[in-house]
């Protein structure tokens, strides 16, 4: 982050890790990492209170440390939120482990909140997008009356390819019976789309997606 001037934490493999065990290593390898010296990081829910460090619990990436950015130039409200409770908001969701280890997995802007639960776009995003007829995928949150938010799955077939919105939802369901994601992570609506909307930097527009669908 540009907020953070950058730098955070740091990728390590664990020495416990063998060196032949090459998918635990890429395991850890890919993770967004330990902090570095003078960093102090948490997760936290909605009232700054800390999520648990088990790994799969996530919650707000808040961070201390001697060099971040003190606030936004001529914005003193901005800024007051930037450090609302005394920790710089990085506006991602995360989760740490007991070692202290990050990993990233949404944009808190992003994430669907769903039944008291956090649901990762990104996640649903991953999982959808291992289905064999789907090119990519967008999730975005709808309003929902009970639930708050629900899921929404925008998603791009390969060409030649077929899928029906049954056949994405089984596919989630499969990955919610194994544990891998919430059993509210299984999106309620599935809609087939030519292309995804993207930024100028070729990222996709999810507030715009928003707003074409959700709105």
């Amino acid at each position: 982050m540009s907020e953070t001037c950058p730098i955070l934490t740091l990728a390590q493999v664990n020495a416990s890790v063998p060196a032949d065990d090459h998918a635990a290593q890429a395991g850890e390898r890919v993770r967004t990492g330990y902090p570095i010296p003078l960093v102090d990081i948490h997760t936290v829910d909605g009232d700054m209170a800390d999520t648990a460090r088990d790994g799969k619990s996530p919650g707000e990436i808040v961070v201390r440390a001697p060099w971040l950015t003190q606030g936004y130039l001529h914005n003193p409200e901005a800024s007051e939120g930037l450090w609302d409770g005394g920790y710089l908001h990085t506006g991602d969701i995360g989760t740490l482990d007991a070692a202290g280890c990050l990993q990233v997995t949404d944009r808190l802007k992003d994430v669907v909140k769903t039944g008291g639960e956090w649901v990762s776009s990104l996640d649903l995003e991953s999982i959808i997008s291992q289905h064999p007829a789907v090119s990519e995928s967008a999730v975005i949150g709808v309003k929902d009356d009970k639930w708050g938010e629900r899921p929404m799955a925008l998603v791009v077939l390969k060409p030649g390819q077929r899928a029906s919105a049954e056949d994405i939802q089984r596919h989630v369901q499969r990955f919610a019976d194994d544990g891998v994601v919430s059993r509210y992570a299984v999106p309620d609506q599935v809609r087939f789309v030519e292309s995804l909307t993207r930024t100028s930097v070729g990222k996709i527009n999810k507030m715009a997606l928003r707003q074409q669908f959700a709105a």
